[in-house]
């Protein structure tokens, strides 16, 4: 129980500010991550994550975002097709979840790589994995992918901060 000095004193209500400041927003890397993406102007904090490469301190349990070299995801695609499979039906469990890949469709559909694995094998597959419902966001570099991930994780986190304000002002009403 609370303690009050008089009947007056009632605990104040939280105020949460009208919009999120990116520099307020902590985003974290996988350990393992290989090259990691610039996420400026979030902060950012390296740590091992269960499953995919960035998330948001705080909101661990609800962002996940996979990062895929061209090489990497056409990899997926053939010879680590099964441990591929496995982490995305981890990424099903969060709410908010992207698979991103530094290539367009067109260089997925051409086919210019070493692999044996096939353009139709490869485009194929990411809209089988679509279909089961995970997004793909072809972005066509590793810059571009940096600011698509920079923006999909701050709209995660606006979307919760804006829930927090609401929860806050009916938690005021409530009194």
């Amino acid at each position: 129980m609370i303690a009050r000095s008089s009947p007056d004193d009632k605990p104040k209500g939280v105020k949460l500010s009208a919009d999120l400041d990116p520099e307020r927003v902590t985003a974290i890397v996988d350990s393992r991550e290989q090259l990691p993406l610039c996420l400026d102007p979030l902060k950012t904090r390296v740590e091992g994550l269960c499953s995919g490469d960035y998330s948001l301190a705080g909101l661990e349990h609800i962002v996940r975002v996979e990062r895929k070299s061209l090489e990497d995801f056409v990899a997926c695609c053939g010879r680590e097709r099964e441990r591929f499979e496995r982490e995305l039906q981890r990424l099903l469990s969060f709410p908010s979840r992207l698979v991103v890949i530094e290539s367009t469709w067109h260089e997925l559909s051409e086919g210019d790589w070493r692999s044996e694995v096939k353009p139709n094998t490869v485009t194929g597959s990411l809209l089988g994995w679509q279909s089961a419902g995970i997004p793909f966001l072809l972005c066509g570099s590793h810059t571009e992918a940096s600011r698509a991930v920079t923006r999909f994780l701050m709209i995660v986190a606006k979307r919760r901060w804006r829930e927090l304000r609401e929860l806050a002002k009916a938690a005021e009403v409530c009194e």
